[in-house]
């Protein structure tokens, strides 16, 4: 296996993680400061699962010209671009169509990046070097924002940071091989849906998991807020569903190459409608931290197993195919989710995100159950 390749495969993608949690608020932060509304900021937010769903049918069309690790190289660095001049442009307009580019760069970097991964992990050790991919992206998730707070929001530095670290993802990838080699595929609507019908249960967990981590970021502080938190232990609550859910992964990735990924999936599903249906009745006990964990854990579980069972099952341009189609359904979860909780929240209950969620869960619960389970998937 090439180790040197996998880390710096992995390093770049991690990059994206750190250069997006770091220039996303900072966005977010001066709208606000020049006294854009919320429907503003929130139109501004929705730009790059617009472009996650453009870069996902474009993606297979480019590797195939460009070549994979061409293609993410390119990628990174037009995002670098686009991070840049929101620094030097600073205009709404002009910020829409940039985070519309970044959105579509990105995504590229994404779907690449993680079928690159899958490609080099050898079977015995997939769940562990997958989990371990996740575990890096999501404390990059977390350590972003913290980055921001120590460079201060008032100046362009985040943006500049955010620069540099994805000029530095693409430094990393320079004379790397083993890239998947992708042939022309159909990244369409249609392909989409077969996808979904013949992975059904893939397909579902990925788009919860999208939902679950756009909600999480932009609504559970609120919800905490709606709860009687201070914004202090509102803000802890993020971060401990977001510790959750990175420290977990790997005994998750570890579990999944020793005993039946189908049964371990099915089990993280269990566990995320447990941990859904437990908040509303725990939020104001302190058994409520250890379930925040659970919560955060049993959702990421659900999206790394769902790229270990994907890499099991596919190489080269079908596995870029898939991952392309999880890109889709994650913009789709990023879009749907938040606008779902949102209503239910202000027309139905207070409750509404753990309720969704639980869900979310107990429908993925039911679709294992059934006869298009993945009881029929290879495990290890």
């Amino acid at each position: 296996m090439r180790w040197l390749t996998y880390f710096a495969v992995c390093g770049a993608v991690i990059s994206v993680g750190l250069a997006l949690g770091i220039s996303l608020p900072l966005v977010s932060l001066r709208l606000e400061a020049w006294g854009y509304g919320t429907f503003a900021i929130g139109v501004m937010a929705a730009m790059p699962a617009v472009g996650i769903l453009v870069g996902s049918a474009l993606s297979g069309r480019l590797a195939q010209r460009l070549g994979s690790a061409r293609l993410m190289r390119l990628c990174l660095l037009s995002g670098a671009v686009s991070v840049g001049l929101l620094a030097l442009w600073p205009h709404y307009s002009l910020w829409l169509l940039l985070r519309l580019w970044l959105g579509m760069s990105l995504t590229v970097v994404f779907i690449l990046g993680e079928s690159w991964i899958n490609q080099l992990a050898v079977e015995h050790l997939r769940g562990r070097l997958v989990a371990l991919y996740g575990t890096g992206y999501a404390l990059s998730q977390l350590c972003g924002p913290l980055l921001l707070g120590a460079l201060g929001s008032e100046s362009d530095t985040g943006f500049w940071c955010g620069v540099g670290l994805l000029v530095g993802g693409a430094l990393l990838l320079v004379g790397r091989d083993g890239a998947p080699e992708v042939s022309s595929y159909d990244a369409s609507l249609r392909g989409l849906l077969q996808f979904c019908r013949s992975l059904p249960a893939i397909a579902w967990a990925v788009a919860l998991f999208a939902a679950f981590e756009s909600m999480v970021l932009t609504l559970l502080p609120v919800y905490g807020l709606r709860q009687g938190f201070a914004p202090e232990i509102a803000l802890l609550m993020v971060s401990v569903v977001v510790v959750g859910d990175a420290l977990l992964q790997l005994p998750i990735g570890w579990l999944a190459d020793h005993v039946s990924r189908p049964l371990l999936f099915q089990g993280c599903a269990l566990a995320l409608l447990l941990s859904s249906l437990g908040i509303p009745a725990l939020l104001h006990t302190p058994l409520i931290w250890p379930l925040w964990v659970l919560f955060g854990a049993s959702a990421g579980g659900l999206f790394t197993l769902s790229l270990i069972l994907i890499g099991e099952r596919y190489r080269d341009s079908e596995l870029v195919r898939a991952n392309a189609h999880v890109s889709q359904l994650w913009g789709i979860g990023c879009l749907l989710g938040p606008l779902a909780t949102g209503a239910a929240s202000q027309w139905v209950s207070g409750h509404a995100l753990p309720l969704l969620m639980a869900l979310g869960a107990g429908g993925l619960v039911v679709l294992l159950r059934g006869r298009h389970g993945l009881a029929q998937q290879a495990s290890p």
